[in-house]
């Protein structure tokens, strides 16, 4: 089979986002239940509907790729071609009725981030990249910022319960040589960087459908995203990631997550 060039894939990747969000939005600040996972994360019926949703068109227009959710586990997860989809990502903030939830929608090949999608339901915003092409948000083209040393560096992590033990010390030695440590993001973070309105992301203790489609989206704004050892984002890295949107951040963060 003659493998799909990069303008199928980004098209297949927006069309899961588009049939993914109004599924998500009839339930977002309704009076939906919500079920504790096995490691005690929330789901509701909005993260089920969109990732079947999702995975029923990669079936019909892929059927020989892989496909990793959240939600519904792995099919076929040794193809060249893998997605990753994370329905909401932020299911805690989707519940409680903040906006900064999203959509992560990724495309591996051979097991790198080719393609990405950050769909942020509730703020009618859509980030896409590619390794072939830039980002763009709602098909105008972004970039990441210059920022080349950390003490001008806004930085973002999610919370910072989710950095335990020595992770929280080497967090912690990161953020006290940044200009601002906030929290509270979620994916936005990623996409704030690929826009050039932020700087770092540092987070731990994630997953493959977390990570990878905004590993696609920071590289096509120009930024980098590695593991906390500096090796590049891959399906398998691993919980820990660094995303910089400029480059030369890299090697000064990683230096102050291992504590050199």
């Amino acid at each position: 089979m003659v493998p799909p060039d990069r303008t199928a894939l980004v098209s297949l990747a927006v069309r899961l986002a588009e049939a993914a969000r109004p599924l998500i939005l009839e339930h977002y600040r309704s009076a939906l239940a919500v079920e504790r996972k096995g490691d005690a994360s929330p789901v509701t019926i909005a993260d089920r509907a969109a990732e079947a949703a999702m995975r029923t068109l990669i079936e019909a227009a892929f059927p020989d790729h892989g496909i990793l959710g959240e939600e519904y586990g792995t099919v076929r997860g040794d193809a060249r071609y893998v997605w990753v989809l994370d329905p909401i990502d932020g299911t805690k903030a989707f519940i409680t009725g903040k906006p900064l939830f999203g959509t992560l929608i990724a495309c591996c090949e051979d097991g790198v981030p080719v393609v990405g999608v950050i769909d942020m339901p509730a703020l009618n915003e859509r980030w896409v990249g590619a390794d072939d092409r830039g980002a763009t948000l709602d098909g105008r083209p972004v970039h990441a910022r210059a920022c080349p040393d950390l003490a001008d560096a806004l930085m973002y992590s999610t919370s910072p319960d989710m950095f335990r033990g020595v992770d929280a010390d080497r967090h912690r030695a990161l953020a006290g040589h940044v200009r601002h440590a906030l929290y509270g993001a979620d994916c936005y973070a990623y996409a704030l960087v690929a826009g050039g309105w932020s700087d770092l992301v540092v987070e731990a203790s994630l997953q493959p459908y977390d990570y990878c489609a905004c590993a696609a989206v920071i590289h096509a704004a120009g930024g980098a995203m590695t593991d906390w050892q500096g090796r590049p984002i891959r399906i398998d890295s691993g919980g820990r990631v660094l995303a910089a949107g400029d480059p030369a951040l890299i090697a000064a963060a990683v230096s102050r997550l291992q504590g050199l």
